[in-house]
């Protein structure tokens, strides 16, 4: 099948041949479809570009070894951002990395509270308390307001309920708004979420350990 053929396939059937033995080809169309956007969720989620994109590569080759995996409950690009959010938690414990620079951030944009506070200097405090927010609701955030995923899709990528994404994103927004308050501080939200600390991304991790994949 030529390149222009795989073009024409949808990401599941794609998917399928890939699973059937094609060498490696219709994934790698899956991966020329994705890998952009599947790169500026694992920046806005790791908030460095190396580790962003060491995450991304990780997470495709898991994605490409663990492809029987798939079962079709979700579309294809949600089982993607599942192995790409797990792939960058995931490195972010190991690697014990600082996610507080700022200047690691690229061209993140949070639209409701950026488009009312148009500033330079504003932009770079809306970063940094990003940057500074719990995993869990940077996760949230970086999927349902960045990346316009519905709540129902973002549950599903990150494993939980609906109601766990909800109030993920309300205590992030909530941490945001205070910054952008005269004379407030980029402080790290609170969280009485239990869930919080857990792995939220309901996939096979790429170090191998499986995690339940339906949202609790």
């Amino acid at each position: 099948m030529s390149a222009e053929d795989l073009q024409d396939l949808d990401d599941a059937a794609l998917l399928a041949r890939h699973v059937a033995g094609d060498g490696g080809v219709a994934f790698g169309e899956l991966f020329r479809r994705h890998r952009d956007r599947m790169y500026a969720v694992a920046l806005r989620t790791t908030s460095n570009r190396e580790l962003a994109a060491d995450a991304v590569q990780e997470a495709f080759i898991s994605a490409f070894r663990r492809a029987e995996a798939y079962r079709g409950e979700a579309a294809v690009t949600t089982w993607l951002h599942r192995i790409v959010v797990n792939a960058c938690l995931d490195r972010l414990r190991r690697e014990k990395v600082s996610v507080r620079r700022a200047g690691d951030l690229g061209e993140l944009d949070l639209p409701d509270l950026h488009d009312r506070h148009g500033s330079t200097e504003t932009s770079l405090v809306v970063r940094e308390a990003l940057a500074r927010l719990p995993e869990a609701q940077r996760a949230a955030l970086v999927l349902v307001d960045m990346h316009g995923l519905p709540v129902a899709e973002a549950a599903v990528v990150l494993g939980v309920a609906e109601g766990t994404v909800k109030s993920r994103c309300f205590r992030g927004r909530e941490a945001l708004a205070r910054v952008l308050r005269p004379g407030g501080l980029a402080v790290e939200a609170p969280t009485d979420d239990p869930s919080a600390s857990a792995d939220p991304t309901g996939v096979p991790a790429p170090n191998g350990r499986t995690e339940p994949q339906g949202a609790s």
